[in-house]
């Protein structure tokens, strides 16, 4: 199947996204995690768009969408969740399942706790909605949520590294001589753009409004229990095994898949979980 690439205004903001599968086929909406943009689905896209309407976007500041500044645009979870909504209603998408990596989950965890209704199925791949799911990692970025400065900023400026882009594809691959290093050069190109520093340093201090809301979210599990599915990298530098296996915790029926790979699993097991995603949706949508 063929994929077309958009480009739509939101709020005068050009959102791009890439759009493939029936338009009458359900809808499986993917949002890509840090430092990535709709890019890290292109290997899963054409193994699931014969079945299901693929629509995959780039947030502001990210991808091939427009990056305004920070003086013209807050970049906050809330403010890139209501993008996305605006996104939805836009292209007049009644119901649709969620598949969320990293980023992806905070946004789409604000979508289908506001909005049950519209949500099919949740599948998530390196994102995370438990406080036992942030590992260590994040102990250095700490300081810098509770005072930002020119001191607490310094660590959090290592993630924009080249480096740490490559770190966050390689790192607990079960063969990194399997990840295709077009990857990381793609992600660092765009991180490297004048002015993004300053976005993902925004971004990056207001995630704990995202933990802020855990509780919140935990609590839409519990009372929707909305059809889950997590295929996630167990070797995830970021976001634990225990925090994926959490999801069981709250949604009874949750299926958890734990594969030998990192953070961007896709990049080595993208056919096997396209197979399982396939299975999942069929399952649950006939």
């Amino acid at each position: 199947m063929t994929i077309q690439y958009h480009n739509v205004a939101i709020d005068g903001i050009n959102i791009f996204y890439r759009e493939a599968g029936p338009k009458d086929a359900p809808v499986l909406l993917m949002l890509h995690g840090f430092p990535s943009s709709s890019h890290m689905f292109r290997d899963l896209i054409p193994q699931l768009s014969d079945q299901f309407r693929i629509i995959a976007p780039d947030y502001p500041g990210f991808g091939y969408s427009d990056a305004p500044a920070v003086d013209e645009f807050e970049y906050t979870f809330d403010n890139l969740t209501q993008i996305i909504e605006k996104l939805i209603v836009s292209l007049r998408l009644k119901k649709f399942s969620l598949l969320m990596q990293d980023y992806g989950g905070p946004i789409g965890f604000r979508i289908a706790s506001q909005r049950p209704e519209r949500i099919q199925a949740l599948i998530v791949q390196n994102a995370n909605a438990y406080v036992e799911g942030i590992s260590a990692a994040f102990n250095p970025i700490k300081p810098f949520w509770e005072n930002r400065n020119d001191e607490t900023e310094t660590p959090v400026r290592a993630l924009f590294t080249k480096e740490m882009t490559k770190f966050q594809y390689t790192y607990g691959a079960s063969n990194p001589d399997k990840i295709c290093p077009d990857s990381w050069h793609h992600d660092q190109a765009l991180l490297d753009k004048p002015g993004n520093d300053l976005i993902q340093l925004a971004l990056l201090h207001d995630y704990p409004s995202n933990v802020g809301l855990y509780e919140e979210w935990q609590a839409y599990f519990r009372r929707v229990q909305p059809p889950t599915l997590v295929v996630s990298g167990k070797n995830d530098p970021f976001f634990t095994p225990a925090g994926q296996e959490a999801f069981k915790r709250d949604i009874k029926q949750a299926e958890v898949h734990l594969f030998d790979g990192g953070h961007f699993v896709l990049e080595e097991y993208h056919i096997a979980i396209a197979t399982i995603i396939s299975t999942f949706l069929f399952n649950q949508l006939g």
